[in-house]
């Protein structure tokens, strides 16, 4: 493993990534950081009335409540959550083949922001971060959104696609912003904020 600048400015902390997402424990290991994987299960449910960054920031902040009782004092846990907002709406995770076909259908062609918030929490502090990218499809065929499907089961993945995956590679046609983000951990903010956290 690499050790970052980072790396080092951690010793004496424990990171802990409070998620099972392969996605996101792949970044942080080719971010070159020491951490120990400890997922945690919440019901992801949050009020209504929240938008946007709103929903990925509550739920990561949601997600860190189980660590809250246990984490020692050097003991830093990360937790996130990805949105796909839509025209108002977030596309969350699809149950089956026939919402995530719908999913698909109704990003093609079009628009769309990938948010993730990233909370991290110690026994002193808390602070979240968000990272908001823009993604643009081209025109789906009801052949390649069944073909991905099939193949790749999206339903663990918020918008029902992976950026990373076949769909990504053919149907991207523009992207603004980070694409780490999208694939579920705004790496770059999460360096950055590790590294304020630990300079404090």
């Amino acid at each position: 493993m690499i050790k970052s600048p980072l790396y080092q400015k951690l010793k004496g902390y424990k990171l802990i990534l409070g998620s099972g997402s392969p996605r996101r424990k792949m970044f942080l290991e080719e971010m070159g950081l020491d951490f120990e994987v400890r997922p945690k299960s919440v019901e992801e449910i949050y009020p209504e009335n929240l938008k946007g960054e709103e929903i990925s920031s509550y739920l990561a902040k949601l997600k860190a409540e189980p660590f809250k009782e246990e984490l020692q004092e050097n003991e830093i846990v990360l937790t996130s959550d990805t949105v796909v907002w839509y025209k108002e709406t977030s596309l969350a995770k699809a149950s089956n083949k026939e919402e995530a076909f719908e999913m698909l259908r109704t990003l093609s062609g079009d628009w769309h922001e990938v948010i993730t918030s990233v909370c991290l929490t110690s026994t002193k502090t808390q602070k979240t971060v968000s990272s908001v990218t823009r993604v643009k499809f081209k025109d789906f065929t009801d052949e390649e959104i069944n073909f991905y499907i099939d193949q790749c089961q999206p339903f663990d993945k918020a918008g029902a696609y992976g950026i990373q995956e076949w769909i990504g590679m053919i149907g991207i046609s523009e992207i603004q912003g980070s694409y780490t983000n999208v694939v579920g951990l705004p790496t770059h903010l999460v360096y950055q904020t590790l590294t304020e956290l630990v300079s404090d």
